[in-house]
């Protein structure tokens, strides 16, 4: 190797920055409840290249006509900081706390599994949805729908389980995040 070539690992500033991992973060984003507000705060994520691993928008508060916006990201702590600073600035927008940071936060999903199956597949799927506390909310001779509610990777585990006994569809919420505690975003 020359001497005066450096390596593909080396860097030619000896005080570049190294890569920071990405990480998953659940933000909370209070707005008003009007047309538009959700084209704008997804406009945001589109325009800069930044990914929605999750979205769910329900109205909270009707008669302040406030809706919440819990959307799941991914990014290096500076990208996540960028997007919460981006959102904040938006008019809309009343208040963005990141869940993931606050620490004291539940977050679940909801999830309706379908399922074809007969004989010992049909029985071991409802032996492990009764394991996962499925519920069982439409039933067939030949198939049933699960409803099935928790963390995600209880519901990815779940499906994969279900996946060699005949699963056929899986229709999912998208995540919902509240904070512990007695006060309020």
């Amino acid at each position: 190797m020359n001497a005066n070539v450096p390596s593909s690992s080396t860097s030619h500033y000896p005080t570049a920055p190294t890569a920071q991992k990405l990480e998953s973060h659940t933000l909370s984003v209070l707005v008003d409840n009007e047309p538009g507000v959700l084209a704008r705060v997804i406009g945001l994520f589109s325009g800069r290249g930044y990914n929605i691993e999750s979205l769910t928008v329900s109205e909270t508060e009707h008669a302040k006509h406030l809706s919440l916006i819990t959307v799941v990201t991914t990014g290096t702590p500076m990208v996540i900081e960028q997007i919460k600073n981006q959102l904040d600035r938006l008019v809309p927008v009343h208040r963005v706390t990141d869940m993931t940071l606050a620490g004291n936060s539940i977050e679940r999903e909801l999830a309706m599994v379908k399922v074809r199956g007969k004989g010992d597949n049909r029985v071991e799927a409802l032996r492990l949805a009764d394991a996962f506390r499925a519920r069982v909310i439409d039933a067939t001779t030949e198939s049933f729908v699960f409803e099935i509610t928790g963390k995600s990777d209880k519901i990815e585990q779940f499906v994969a389980l279900m996946l060699p006994l005949g699963l056929v569809e899986v229709s999912r919420t998208g995540i919902a995040a509240i904070a512990r505690g007695p006060d309020g975003m």
